[in-house]
């Protein structure tokens, strides 16, 4: 594939650069929320049901916006549903570090606002932006390229994140956060979404009503979304818990700070390589051993004993097929329906993984308030690897004629 080929045009070049900036802010930020649990603890009184709750509410909300987000892009502008996403992402940010933040108001500004800026601003809606500009033999590797910068985004977070706590507080830290999303609001207007769909898919005369309907109707896709429901449990119970996961098995606070950034810097490679692979193989069949490797990750980090240099194979080895399902997942939606309504097609399945993410954040905060331990939640996604390892197989990954590509 050639440079020429693979970037259509300056505009596409433009709007890749800018979605890698746009979640490289959004999802480095929302990295590190689990390390601010401790100051939380102790300022706001927060226990760590209620902050699995609101976290797992921020996820939840950033699942079912993205439905309507995909909306906004498809019918209008992805610059203009990024923009709103960001002025949400801000206020949450404001009055989590302002007030009124303790009671209902910590999952108000932690849980909702800033799971509607993550609706808009976070994978699922630079990914579409992105996706709409490249035709099908570089789709994925376009799409990959910025879930990498996303898992840049998590590799530096929790370095400069910890710094910043420890040296000025959790209150500044939030302060920089919302200077971080104001260079967001700036990029955001850099984003632009194509006039004309591929002259192919110009044909498809569906309307967003009618394409939602076929799509649930296709067993491939809901297969593809119960799959990345178990993606959204993963992420969200490590993303969430693992400071307290690492301070119960009596290692240093440092050891959950290396492996969020590990995670990041593994996931850059792990995007990146699962974008090309799915030019190449079936990525059902990429998808069912990411998520069947993610199972033995974890079996290790489990089982094994608690030290520092098992927590960070774990943090390689997991950080590798972080958000390595992105690319195969909206590469599938993409090939089967089109790039027409793909914002919104992949926004319903992003629901499932936020529906997913909502219940790991919160019932690993639960199991761990009620039984001393992460240890059940552990199990749970032990057997949900299984699942899911298993559950992409029957996947058909055949294009709708009524949706053809580039």
């Amino acid at each position: 594939m050639t440079e020429k080929n693979f970037i259509p045009n300056k505009t596409a070049l433009i709007t890749l650069i800018a979605a890698c900036l746009v979640v490289i802010i959004s999802l480095g930020i929302r990295q590190t929320f689990g390390l601010f649990f401790f100051d939380f603890e102790v300022d706001l009184g927060c226990t760590q049901t209620e902050f699995g709750f609101a976290m797992g509410i921020q996820l939840f909300f950033w699942g079912l916006l993205g439905p309507v987000f995909g909306i906004i892009t498809d019918k209008f502008s992805g610059r203009v549903a990024v923009f709103i996403g960001f002025l949400f992402y801000l206020a949450g940010i404001y009055f989590l570090n302002y007030g009124p933040n303790t009671g209902f108001w910590f999952t108000f500004d932690l849980g909702i606002l800033i799971g509607i800026g993550l609706a808009a601003t976070a994978i699922s809606i630079p990914v579409s932006i992105v996706a709409k500009h490249f035709p099908l033999n570089s789709r994925t590797i376009a799409t990959g390229i910025v879930t990498a910068a996303g898992s840049f985004g998590y590799f530096v977070s929790p370095m400069y994140t910890r710094f910043t706590l420890m040296e000025f507080g959790w209150n500044t830290t939030l302060v920089i956060f919302g200077c971080m999303i104001l260079a967001g609001l700036v990029v955001s207007l850099f984003l632009s979404t194509p006039m004309q769909e591929h002259k192919q898919e110009s044909k498809n005369e569906q309307t967003a009503v009618e394409a939602i309907k076929e799509a649930f109707s296709n067993k491939s896709f809901n297969y593809l979304t119960l799959g990345f429901f178990v993606c959204g449990w993963h992420i969200a119970l490590v993303a969430t818990h693992i400071p307290m996961h690492i301070r119960d098995k009596g290692l240093e606070d440092w050891t959950a700070t290396a492996i969020l950034a590990l995670i990041g810097l593994f996931n850059v490679f792990g995007t990146l390589s699962s974008g090309y692979l799915s030019t190449r193989i079936s990525k059902k069949k990429l998808l069912s051993a990411i998520y069947l490797l993610r199972g033995v990750s974890l079996i290790y980090f489990v089982f094994m004993p608690a030290s520092v240099f098992n927590s960070l194979i774990f943090g390689a080895t997991f950080g590798y097929l972080w958000l390595s399902t992105v690319p195969p997942t909206n590469g599938i939606v993409g090939h089967i329906f089109g790039t027409k309504y793909i914002s919104l097609l992949y926004g319903f399945v992003f629901l499932s993984h936020q529906v997913g993410s909502f219940l790991g954040a919160y019932l690993g905060g639960l199991f761990h308030d009620l039984y001393g331990s992460l240890d059940y939640a552990w199990y749970i996604s032990i057997a949900l690897s299984l699942f899911a390892g298993l559950i992409h197989l029957p996947i058909k990954e055949k294009a709708n004629e009524r949706f053809q590509h580039a």
